[in-house]
């Protein structure tokens, strides 16, 4: 008798447990998208660095300067 009592006990934890699971299926997606987003962010930023650290955009960025000023 009491093994059934601590069963059906068991059961009625677990099917609350389902409900409130299945009521808040997306609760964790936030942080998801969130930590996606970041690594994201940080890829963009580290091929831009590469790039910008490049000879070529310097060479790029100066020209146009110079010829802003009108020096060359």
């Amino acid at each position: 008798m009491q093994v059934r009592r601590q069963r059906g006990g068991v059961r009625a934890a677990l099917d609350r447990r389902v409900v409130r699971l299945v009521a808040d299926g997306e609760a964790g997606m936030a942080t998801a998208e969130y930590a996606v987003g970041t690594v994201a962010a940080a890829s963009l930023a580290g091929v831009l660095l590469a790039i910008l650290k490049s000879e070529w955009v310097r060479e790029l960025i100066s020209d146009l300067i110079r010829s802003a000023l009108g020096l060359g």
